[in-house]
């Protein structure tokens, strides 16, 4: 057996850190980015729905983001 340091790049199934809960983000409560508000915009228009409240955070924008991706089937 080796004594190098474990290397999660050569896992077979590593872990992700893009399914990481809005709710748990660091930035989480930060105001939504100018992307995040843009795409928000183009997705509410193709649902049928107002556009997002200027004051989302990064969290309640991206929640919104993926429930309107779901509805649009994407």
């Amino acid at each position: 057996m080796s004594d190098a340091p474990h290397n999660p790049k050569l896992d077979d199934r590593p872990g992700s850190n893009t399914e990481k809960d809005p709710q748990d983000w660091v930035s989480g409560d930060e105001p939504m980015t100018g992307a995040q508000a843009s795409y928000l915009t183009t997705l509410s228009e193709e649902a049928g729905e107002p556009p997002p409240k200027e004051d989302l955070t990064k969290a309640e924008a991206s929640e919104r983001i993926d429930a309107l991706k779901g509805r649009l089937g994407r």
